[in-house]
Order: C-alpha cells, then structure tokens, then sequence
C-alpha cells in the first residue's frame, strides 16, 4: 500500500462525504450502490445465515395456553458467504504540470476525481453483470422474454409486463418487489409509449409530456425506478472510442431491494465492505510521492464484494429492446 520512498497518507480534504459521494455517481449515471446497498463487516471474509424462503413465510403456531410460553420462532438457515477484494485506481500528478496547472483548477482534486471515476465504474460494470444477467436468473420462475419490444412505443405494454412480473417474484419468494431497474436508453424508450401516455394522461396525474422515474414507479406501483445511466468504452487502447451502456439496454430487473442493515431482511442482495483497512464506500483518497516520475500520486481504493444473496427477490425481463 506504500510507494519505495514513501508512506500512502489519506486526504480526508479530498475525500468526498458519503452524500456527496452519492450525488456524483447520481451525476454519473452510476446506480449499483442503490441496487446492491452496502453492509458494513468487520470481516474481509466470513460466513454467513440466511433464513431460507421456505421457513420464512411458512405458517406458525401462535395459540398460548394458560401457564404456558409462547412459541418462538423456529426458522431454518442456510449458510452463504462473501470474501471482499480490493479495487483501486491511482492517477500521477507530476511536478511540472503541477506548476503548468496551478492557476487555472485544483489538479489534485481533478486527479483524484479521475481516479474515482474508475474505482466506482468498475463497480458498476460488477453489478450491472451480475444483476442484468441469465445466469443469475434462470427458467421461467425467474426470467421473462417480453411479447412486445418496449422499443415499439406503439405496440409495447411495459406496465402489464411489469405487473406480470412482480406477480412472479411474489409467488417465488413471497414478497413484492420495490424497484425497477432499467437503463437510460430504455427510460428514454418508455417516454414515446402509448399505453404509459394512456394511463398518465387519463389518471389525471403527471404531465405525459415530460414523464419522470417517480411517475412511472407510481404506475409500475413500486417504490422507485432506477435509471442505470452509466456508459463505458470498450474499445482497446489507442483504438477509436466505442461507447456503450454499462447496463444492458435488453434487460430489465425486477426486485426486492434492501432497505435497513439486518443481514437477515430478505432482498435480492448487498455489496459487502470491509473498512478495517481504511475503506470507504465511495473510495478512500490517499496520497504519496513517487520520486522515480516527480510526481505525487493519488490514490482512490475500496474493499467489497458485489452478492446476490436471493435470486427469487428478483425476475429479469429480457427482448427489451
């Protein structure tokens, strides 16, 4: 963690809150954090017990006799775990462009920004493959191939698919999801739908003209739709950019997120950071100077491991575009 000729030391003066940390990966298009939620460990890695969907919803007996106890909980456990890794990005700020730069913007800042921009979309890239996937959502418990392309405005039925869908995971798991996830491009797809235009205009709500995450969750009937926004280039080096979404824009999820920090509340999953290190869940800024290239060298590091922890919390809509 230290350069040859000098010791890391961290710049808390850089380093961003955790609001603000969420406001620019909002600003990013960045989501994971928001789909996956992190559950601080005091372990890099352990084991760990989930109460299985079966023992969770199954019927208990509730009748107390005179002189008797009440009955207590017996649930059945499965055991899963998670073993954080550490990722982390470093961006050099050399001597001279140091002075080059010094009356025009904070090169630091602007470096260690570079630095977390990599840190948080690598991140995304981890989520958005795991949760966008087939092989995290298989058979028809937990997938669909919609009938109709929500790309087709005129002939796309995005809320029928979605209700039908949520009806899948609640037969699955018991629960009712509190999201949909999707990608911009899909977002901007669903703004020219005719049957979400038809229920916005005629419901007397929100203006169809201009619609927003927070009106087609109130039409979806969940919590929040997530507009994963984030773009990446997947061209090789010193070949010609080639842009495209982090998240697949054929896919949409589906699911029950986490909403408070008891391990044991069911949800799809949670991103496990280890901070006994010095870890922070927007990525810890650290510095040191490395004389071989004269230049101080900012650091932006954190420990986590993206896990899905109950597929049957989600159902994944493919043939989306």
């Amino acid at each position: 963690m230290t350069s040859p000729s000098s010791t890391a030391f961290l710049r808390p003066d850089i380093g961003q809150s955790f609001e603000e940390f969420d406001l620019a990966a909002s600003q990013q298009g960045f989501v994971a954090h928001r789909v996956l939620p992190h559950f601080e460990t005091l372990l890099q890695s352990a084991n760990f017990s989930k109460i299985t969907i079966e023992s969770l919803l199954r019927n208990q007996e509730t009748l107390r006799a005179p002189g008797g106890g009440y009955n207590r909980n017996k649930y059945q456990f499965e055991q899963d775990n998670y073993a954080t890794k550490e990722h982390g990005a470093e961006e050099p700020v050399d001597d001279r462009e140091r002075q080059m730069y010094a009356y025009s913007f904070d090169i630091e800042r602007i470096s260690a920004m570079r630095a977390r921009d990599v840190v948080l979309r690598s991140a995304e890239i981890r989520v958005a493959n795991k949760m966008f996937s087939t092989s995290t959502w298989t058979g028809a418990a937990l997938t669909t191939a919609v009938s109709n392309k929500w790309s087709v405005p005129g002939s796309a039925t995005p809320v029928s698919d979605v209700h039908a869908a949520k009806a899948k995971v609640r037969a699955s798991c018991g629960m009712l999801p509190n999201a949909v996830v999707m990608t911009w491009e899909t977002f901007n797809n669903l703004q020219t739908n005719a049957e979400i235009i038809d229920r916005i205009k005629y419901h007397g709500g929100d203006d169809p003209k201009k619609i927003t995450e927070e009106a087609l969750a109130a039409l979806f009937q969940v919590e929040e739709v997530i507009v994963a926004g984030a773009v990446q280039n997947t061209a090789n080096e010193n070949q010609n950019a080639a842009i495209s979404d982090v998240w697949n824009t054929n896919r949409v999820l589906v699911c029950k997120l986490a909403r408070t920090r008891d391990l044991r509340e069911p949800c799809v999953g949670r991103t496990f950071h280890f901070a006994l290190d010095g870890s922070a869940e927007g990525g810890t800024v650290e510095q040191y100077r490395d004389e071989t290239v004269r230049s101080d060298i900012m650091r932006v590091r954190h420990d986590v491991d993206e896990k899905i922890i109950y597929a049957q919390a989600g159902h994944l809509l493919t043939n989306i575009d």
